[in-house]
């Protein structure tokens, strides 16, 4: 047995070889495997964590991974993983290579052992093979039990998909439903173990991310491969993993995929990429997943799915206790009284509201009460979503003067790809407890320890609400609840989260059992003004700001 993963070790490219080391780990026990390879890695392509046996603590490993045709690994490989402890502040170092070390690598890793107290070790080819070959290796790794509604959802997807060739899971974010995509992969692989599957996404971020994710799910025997960028197998046996650009080209030269998956499968439309590669795999099944199915053109993705297999909405599942207690405050003291007063006598549209009708929102606000949330959780670890890289900037800033938040982050795509990767890197790791973002974590991101979710004046859209909500939403060992700060300067999202305290908390003539969940305002008269003026509005979550809205006089 020369190949490990179904890939060949000595004709494999450095970016497919440094995502095998990343999937055996996991098959070695180690958690929270991190691949933060590229430019500016500092010498660590993977991070790791991994319980010590004789203290039961977890310690941080470090691992440069080099991939070479026939040539020996030489010295510098072994400083630049010294360089990449460092970094991480790791415990443990490993240079891994699919063909040997040469003896300078030997004597250099004997001196910083013995000199500095370095522990760092050397993995070769033959090491890589004998693990493969291990039987307990070879068995899969920490498979996922699913819990009563992913067995729900899995059922009723693979009788949708066995009997009309086409399902669809709709699964609000925090409650896995890629847990059920691995799932229906991996029964559809046991049943037709030649076959070929199409994991499709629309970010590269999200192609990695649904790789790492499928490995829980999947035998060692079957292999896996992305599809992106400069990414290009020339086979694509088992699971390719696929960003849809990269994909077409593929399809158009014949490849033919026994099963697609597309994942976030609201990015489905009448037409475009997406569209073109199912309606060129008309024979393929055909299964998507989305946490929300809502599009701004309408297109119902039902018609390149079918009606939903299965559906768990946000409201149901926080209500259901599939989702972490929420305490989410809405800040509501930015509001213009006087022009509140005015409203009865003029018809204003959504537009003309938001930017009247809220006032501009102090950054040191913000500061103030998320300050005030952090000192009182639990182990803090906190998001804040802002509308603009340059909100992001300024607010990183001013945060970053408060002795808590001095490393926190940013990350947004004008930062370079690899300081977003090393950012979220370190915020998983914990060494960022506070990460300001705008868009980026918005889909694909599983950091369940998040417990603090703050929205700094963003803009309504109801997929980015669910989305970005859904980061703080995931249950986590020792987690309690999750804290939601919304700084709010939208009229529909005050109708959103109105609408999901009546859903998930019940009105005041309910009789429902006490709800773990609290949704209030800072300013009661706000609530009570703003439930009376949108209780009719049910379109309003989907209105134009062009449309225009009539109010009841408001005595002050």
């Amino acid at each position: 047995m020369n190949d490990i993963f179904g890939l060949e070790l000595a004709n494999i490219t450095p970016d497919a070889f440094t995502r095998v080391i990343e999937r055996l780990l996991w098959h070695l026990s180690f958690v929270e495997v991190i691949n933060v390879d590229g430019a500016g890695d500092g010498g660590a392509d993977i991070v790791a964590l991994r319980q010590n046996p004789q203290t039961s603590r977890f310690e941080r490993w470090v691992f440069q991974a080099k991939s070479k045709k026939t040539a020996a690994v030489d010295a510098s490989a072994v400083d630049e993983v010294r360089r990449g402890m460092k970094k991480y502040n790791a415990h443990r170092g490993v240079v891994v290579t699919n063909t040997r070390f040469s003896p300078l690598a030997v004597s250099r890793k004997k001196q910083l052992s013995d000199g500095a107290g370095l522990r760092i070790d050397l993995w070769g080819r033959r090491e890589l093979i004998d693990l493969y070959r291990d039987p307990n290796f070879r068995a899969r790794f920490s498979q996922p039990e699913l819990r009563r509604y992913q067995v729900d959802a899995f059922q009723a997807c693979w009788h949708d998909l066995s009997t009309t060739h086409s399902a669809l899971a709709v699964l609000a974010a925090g409650l896995g439903k890629t847990v059920v995509a691995g799932s229906i992969v991996d029964r559809f692989l046991t049943d037709n173990p030649e076959s070929k599957v199409l994991v499709l996404a629309d970010k590269v971020e999200l192609v990695e991310q649904l790789e790492r994710a499928l490995w829980r799910h999947l035998p060692s025997s079957v292999a896996t491969q992305q599809i992106r960028g400069g990414s290009r197998p020339d086979e694509l046996p088992g699971v390719a993993v696929a960003t849809v650009q990269s994909a077409i080209s593929y399809i158009r030269s014949g490849y033919n995929p026994d099963l697609i998956f597309v994942d976030e499968a609201h990015h489905v439309g009448n037409e475009g990429m997406f569209n073109e590669v199912l309606e060129n795999c008309k024979d393929a099944f055909r299964f998507g997943a989305t946490a929300t199915p809502w599009r701004g053109d309408k297109f119902d993705i039902a018609a390149a799915f079918g009606p939903p297999s299965y559906k768990l909405g946000i409201d149901e599942g926080m209500r259901l206790g599939y989702l972490a207690d929420v305490d989410y405050r809405l800040f509501s003291d930015n509001l213009d009284w006087e022009f509140i007063e005015k409203l009865s006598q003029n018809s204003y549209s959504i537009g003309d509201l938001n930017k009247r009708l809220f006032l501009p929102q102090r950054d040191e606000k913000i500061r103030d009460e998320l300050l005030e949330v952090w000192i009182n959780a639990l182990k803090p670890r906190g998001i804040v979503f802002c509308a603009t890289v340059e909100h992001a900037d300024r607010l990183v800033r001013l945060l970053k003067r408060v002795p808590a938040w001095s490393n926190a982050a940013v990350v947004h795509s004008r930062i370079p790809a690899y300081e977003r990767k090393t950012n979220l890197a370190r915020f998983r790791l914990g060494d960022i407890p506070l990460l300001i973002a705008v868009d980026v974590l918005n889909e694909g991101v599983d950091v369940p320890d998040v417990n603090i979710v703050c929205f700094a004046r963003v803009t309504h859209s109801r997929r980015i609400f669910v989305q970005q909500l859904g980061r703080g939403l995931r249950l986590s060992d020792g987690k309690t609840h999750v804290t939601v700060l919304d700084f709010v300067s939208d009229l529909r999202r005050i109708k959103a989260v109105l609408d999901l305290k009546s859903s998930v908390c019940g009105s005041e003539e309910d009789v429902l059992l006490p709800s773990s969940h609290s949704i209030s305002f800072e300013d009661y008269r706000a609530e009570s003004i703003f439930a009376e003026w949108l209780r009719d509005a049910a379109d309003l979550d989907t209105a134009a700001d062009e449309v225009r809205l009539n109010f009841p006089q408001v005595n002050s």
